[in-house]
């Protein structure tokens, strides 16, 4: 963990120059410097030292240190090949189960189709970016074409398949593939 870049944020948030803060943590400029740069490490009480004069303290300071991942490519995607219903489903977001939602892309080959789901509390939400499918939930089957979306509760079982074939934007809440 960079530690060092997140003094010198919390420095510039409260207007404070590296002197003022080296002065109020009776440290000299020379070291705030190389903490801001990571070229050093405080010790454990230095830092509660510094921290105490950001205003903050080690719980606070680490508990939001966190690095999330906002923008995923296609590297960090997982992906799934299902032979026997002729369809690949990718993960484009990593780890996406532990929100409260997961989007895949689900590429249907032509005369394939998506597992069967049973009922379940949450929502779908489908955009069909190449091609056709059909929605079938329960007894009832919904079209829909290249550009045009879908949504329900799936209250019923469901599936999705597609004759030529079809690429989809497919969003479930809670996450259930």
């Amino acid at each position: 963990m960079e530690i060092g870049k997140k003094i010198k944020a919390l420095r510039v948030q409260k207007g404070l120059t590296q002197e003022e803060l080296a002065d109020r943590a009776e440290l000299t400029k020379g070291f705030i410097s190389q903490v801001e740069r990571d070229l050093t490490s405080p010790s454990i009480a230095t830092l509660v030292d510094i921290l105490q004069c950001l205003g903050t303290d080690l719980k606070t300071f680490f508990h939001d240190s966190e690095d999330r991942q906002i923008v995923f490519h296609k590297g960090d995607f997982f992906e799934k090949t299902d032979m026997e219903l002729q369809n690949t489903i990718e993960w484009i977001i990593p780890n996406a189960q532990r929100n409260m939602m997961e989007p895949i892309l689900v590429t249907i080959e032509a005369g394939g189709s998506t597992y069967p789901d049973n009922p379940h509390e949450g929502e779908e939400f489908g955009y069909v970016l190449k091609g056709s499918v059909e929605i079938h939930i329960g007894s009832q089957i919904y079209k829909a074409r290249k550009e045009e979306s879908f949504y329900f509760t799936p209250a019923y079982k469901h599936f999705i398949t597609s004759e030529r074939g079809a690429v989809i934007l497919w969003v479930s809440t809670p996450p259930s593939f």
